[in-house]
């Protein structure tokens, strides 16, 4: 036993800490509930821990992957609760297993985006929104580390739906790209604003809710 994965819940409050943030409570939490982590060799040593997906602040996660090395033979199924034990509220650990698949074979990310329209109904808005959203190309401008350019956001999402729309939220659902290219769920509302302005909302929130391979079969 040396590679493990495990499955967390990043929820509430916890949204707020920043990915190093993270890194550093998750290493805490580890060394209080006695994990015998493994670290690099060299210098400047660190613990072996990965977060397969980077969490932006502010969204709230449901399917994070974290990979992990330890020393020593642990028991897998007794892990969450040991970690639980010592977490922060918000963080709560879910499964614990030796993964079968690389990191780099997760594609697809299944997400829940609550949209509000201040003062209107989002009613109003469903069809129009869920029509734009199933067209054949979809051309934003999508800003990275290298610039900003030209991007078909159609060809890096798919199966989007309108779930509901009660009062002034529209609550929708899709996969976006994870990885190669990645593409953000703010991106959904930011080709709203720059090809649809109407149909923009005023403010959206996001939940990841699974990761799925390229062949669409949930990601562990």
């Amino acid at each position: 036993m040396d590679k493990l994965r495990l499955r967390f819940e990043k929820t509430g409050k916890a949204v707020y800490i920043s990915h190093l943030d993270l890194m550093r409570v998750v290493q805490r939490v580890f060394l209080r509930a006695g994990v015998p982590l493994r670290y690099s060799e060299g210098f400047n040593p660190h613990a072996l821990i990965s977060i397969c997906l980077p969490l932006p602040v502010g969204t709230v996660s449901l399917c994070e992957l974290m990979d992990f090395r330890v020393t020593e033979d642990i028991d897998l199924p007794s892990l969450p609760e040991r970690l639980n034990a010592v977490s922060p509220a918000g963080v709560r650990f879910l499964e614990c297993y030796e993964p079968s698949r690389k990191a780099a074979g997760l594609k697809w990310l299944e997400i829940r985006g609550d949209w509000e329209y201040d003062g209107r109904a989002a009613s109003q808005f469903s069809a129009g929104v869920e029509e734009f959203f199933n067209r054949g190309n979809i051309p934003v401008t999508r800003r990275t580390k290298r610039g900003e350019g030209e991007f078909d956001l159609a060809a890096h999402m798919r199966g989007f739906a309108v779930e509901a729309a009660e009062g002034e939220t529209l609550a929708v659902r899709a996969f976006v790209s994870a990885q190669e290219p990645t593409v953000k769920p703010e991106l959904l509302p930011e080709a709203l604003r720059e090809l649809a302005p109407e149909l923009a909302p005023d403010f959206a929130r996001f939940t990841r809710l699974e990761t799925y391979g390229a062949d669409m079969e949930i990601f562990r």
